[in-house]
């Protein structure tokens, strides 16, 4: 596997995704959300069994974390993982909604 992940986005309004390709996988690694008036709730994250434990669901992660420092929304961690990154990085609390998952 590549040390540079790529990472696509896709942005229905109501609920979107983040992607990456998984070399030998048939199935990309995703973080999935769905909106909630001006927060998106982070409900699943998936990572190819072949894959796990490189790193790859993280950088999906911060990769919501950055658009949402850039786009301004805040984030409600639903997913257990994503949930469990934002209990290791107390800098993201501001991206924290308020709205109960």
């Amino acid at each position: 596997m590549s040390d540079t992940i790529s990472i696509t986005r896709t942005n229905e309004t109501t609920h979107g995704a983040y992607y990456a390709e998984v070399e030998g996988a048939d199935r990309k690694a995703e973080l999935t959300w769905q909106a909630r008036g001006e927060a998106r709730i982070a409900d699943h994250t998936f990572t190819p069994p072949e894959a796990r434990g490189k790193g790859i669901a993280a950088k999906l992660v911060e990769a919501l974390v950055e658009d949402a420092k850039s786009e301004g929304f805040k984030i409600v961690p639903q997913c257990p993982y994503v949930e469990a990154l934002f209990r290791k990085h107390p800098e993201w609390s501001e991206l924290r909604a308020d709205t109960p998952s």
